[in-house]
């Protein structure tokens, strides 16, 4: 049995890279969702005319770890008070956002972040959204940091 959740947290090199660690997840994939052209670039997304999220689609057994676990690392991952940012990474690309896949994801995600709100001293930002298409980035996205060992980290 496998589920998948879709989140948006900055640069996707260190997310992907970071839900590859969780236990009970069996896959990360750099992409991009969120906006209104089929099929973007890296380099359209940047330009920030499509809307899309530089996001990733995370699938997991749910019998090895909640939706809800997940949904608490994305917010240990990044600063959700960022509004359209993460660090020096600058543009709508890079907000935090979670795209919910059922009424139980959207459920969980605002409840987790209600709870979360209390740790911050800004207001949260991330968006919560249904989910809609998700495109798969180009191949050198994918795994990046295991294809890239001397950039250990992006700023997420």
């Amino acid at each position: 049995m496998q589920e998948q959740a879709i989140f948006a947290a900055g640069c996707f090199w260190g997310v992907e890279a970071a839900f590859r660690t969780v236990s009970g997840v069996l896959d990360a994939v750099s992409g991009y969702t969120g906006g209104k052209r089929a099929n973007p670039t890296y380099e359209q997304v940047c330009a920030g005319g499509t809307g899309h999220a530089e996001a990733v689609l995370v699938t997991f057994d749910p019998t090895k770890v909640s939706y809800e676990d997940l949904v608490r690392k994305f917010f240990q991952l990044h600063d959700p008070t960022q509004v359209n940012r993460q660090g020096p990474d600058v543009g709508t690309q890079y907000r935090s956002a979670i795209f919910y896949m059922s009424q139980v994801q959207k459920e969980v995600a605002e409840r987790v972040m209600s709870e979360c709100a209390g740790f911050y001293s800004a207001p949260i930002a991330t968006e919560i959204t249904e989910a809609g298409p998700f495109y798969r980035a180009e191949e050198y996205h994918q795994r990046y940091f295991e294809k890239h060992p001397e950039r250990a980290a992006c700023h997420i």
